[in-house]
């Protein structure tokens, strides 16, 4: 398998009007997970798309496994898993009969007993997509990407849906994937799965990669200070009395950031007094990743 599990370069599609991708470049490599992160609408499910070949660039090139995805497709699907939203299984079949007949096409499948036994997808093997739970289906949809062996996997908010045991469990199948020299490419909103599984984040903002580097890299950068004042504060007369960022995160609660200052906890004690604020609680760590998420994508909605 190439060192280069996924390739992109430049990448614009556009449905219209609206410009889904623009000018992403991408790269993923193989033994290794990389998480791509960004709003509703930021142009993750379409890239996926573009590298499996259900949707081909408006322009810049796309390599999957060293392979052309629209133009070398038949040789490119018998080495890929995919996940995507969407599931793309058939609703009136059996849960068992699909991943069955999926295993079917492959020369050297996964047992279909240990999917099951690892994804507990005994109890429904008989009852119809359609009627599966949200969870079940991702479950489902988990077991058809990896019963190929495939050696690259493509995971669309793969845990979406899913109660913490069958989250875990699939952390747990991600890691023995990588262990195993599989890339693993997945999407997601959970900050936290992004920081359990990533080797590589790519932040990726209205079509565009807006930040790349590993977790560490990306939260190393800045000091923070969390605190809890019940009764409120002025948050703006804060940041303008320590020059720093001062966000609300939740009501009486504050974010501080700075880069490495070590009188950063006395400067906001004291300006805090100032306003004749009680501070119950203070808490002095790193950045999160979702701090990060938040500056590059801002904190309306979508």
């Amino acid at each position: 398998m190439p060192e280069t599990a996924v390739d992109i370069r430049a990448l614009r599609k556009a449905y219209g009007a609206t410009t889904a991708v623009d000018g992403l470049d991408l790269r993923a490599a193989a033994g290794e997970v990389t998480a791509v992160l960004g709003p509703n609408g930021a142009g993750k499910t379409t890239t996926l798309e573009c590298l499996v070949g259900l949707r081909e660039a408006d322009a810049g090139t796309v390599r999957t496994l060293g392979l052309d995805p629209v133009r070398e497709a038949a040789a490119l699907r018998p080495r890929i898993g995919v996940m995507l939203q969407d599931g793309g299984l058939p609703l009136g079949a059996r849960a068992g009969s699909v991943l069955r007949h999926i295993a079917s096409l492959y020369r050297e499948p996964r047992p279909v007993t240990d999917l099951v036994e690892r994804l507990a997808l005994a109890d429904f093997l008989r009852t119809s997509v359609r009627h599966l739970s949200g969870g079940q289906r991702q479950r489902l949809a988990l077991a058809v990407a990896l019963v190929g062996r495939p050696e690259l996997v493509l995971l669309d908010e793969p845990s979406a849906g899913m109660d913490p045991q069958s989250r875990r469990v699939v952390w747990d199948l991600v890691t023995e994937l990588r262990g195993e020299g599989v890339a693993v490419l997945l999407t997601t909103h959970l900050m936290d799965e992004a920081e359990a599984l990533a080797d590589r984040v790519v932040v990726v903002d209205h079509g565009r990669a807006v930040a790349r580097g590993t977790v560490a890299e990306l939260t190393s950068s800045t000091g923070v200070v969390r605190l809890t004042v019940p009764g409120g504060l002025d948050a703006g007369a804060l940041s303008r009395e320590l020059g720093v960022p001062v966000r609300t995160s939740a009501p009486g609660q504050y974010v501080v950031e700075a880069s490495g200052s070590p009188g950063l906890v006395t400067a906001v004690a004291s300006a805090c007094a100032a306003q004749n604020a009680q501070i119950t609680s203070l808490d002095v760590g790193r950045r999160t990743l979702e701090d990060v998420f938040l500056d590059l994508t801002g904190r309306h909605l979508r």
